[in-house]
């Protein structure tokens, strides 16, 4: 099977990530395991996710270290940690509609994978290697850069996508309820488990998922947060 995708959303997509890409490259990088189990064991995107990955980290590392040069190391990693996160990587695919390109098994498709960041985020870092692979470092660390260090400048991001659940537990200390509880699910086999949590703080709701309890639990959270503080609660 070829991994392609149709012309037309090739050149939307290609449009708003201003980059050409290989055809079969980027076919490849919006490819979950999920479809690739039901086609035949076909290949997926997690080497490019793996490849892009480590793109991703150099290049914010770098632009950070040029743009902070008095910052000690410490801070330097929380800035990183803030916007190479699975929550903030899904937020980028999001503002680019990657969603809609993405190609899931149909066990994925019924059960929102087209909106789950850890989708999101891994078909993200895969569209990085691959736009690596296709077109070179300098355009790799170009699109990174148009995507992801937006997001650098958002404080509210600084403080609560770093440490989600402290930041939840703190807000609800300064509402005067109860500290925040969180509702459990997973659902998949052993091998492919997805977690979804459910956190409340007060008369407040959000959930968030990701492959580990943990990965959930912090999605949630800043979902939360990020909803109060729209209503100026947070």
């Amino acid at each position: 099977m070829t991994l392609r995708i149709d012309e037309s959303a090739q050149v939307t997509l290609t449009e708003k990530l201003g980059v050409d890409i290989d055809a079969e490259l980027l076919g490849l990088a919006l490819t979950h395991r999920s479809f690739a189990y039901e086609n035949g064991g076909i290949p997926h995107n997690e080497r490019l996710e793996f490849l892009g990955d480590s793109v991703l980290g150099l290049a914010i590392t770098a632009l950070l270290y040029e743009r902070y040069p008095d910052a000690p190391e410490g801070v330097l990693a929380k800035r990183r940690a803030s916007v190479v996160s699975t929550v903030a990587l899904a937020d980028v695919a999001r503002t680019i509609g990657l969603g809609a390109h993405l190609k899931l098994g149909r066990g994925e498709e019924q059960t929102g994978g087209r909106d789950k960041d850890s989708i999101l985020a891994d078909a993200t870092e895969a569209i990085f290697g691959a736009v690596f692979l296709s077109a070179g470092r300098a355009e790799a660390d170009a699109l990174v850069l148009r995507l992801v260090a937006p997001l650098l400048d958002d404080p509210a991001r600084y403080g609560a996508a770093v440490d989600p659940k402290t930041s939840v537990q703190e807000l609800a200390a300064r509402l005067g309820v109860d500290p925040p509880s969180y509702a459990i699910t997973s659902e998949g086999p052993d091998h492919d488990r997805r977690f979804t949590a459910v956190v409340t703080v007060g008369d407040h709701h959000a959930s968030g998922s990701g492959t580990s309890k943990k990965q959930a639990e912090m999605a949630a959270a800043l979902q939360l947060w990020r909803a109060m503080d729209q209503e100026g609660r947070a």
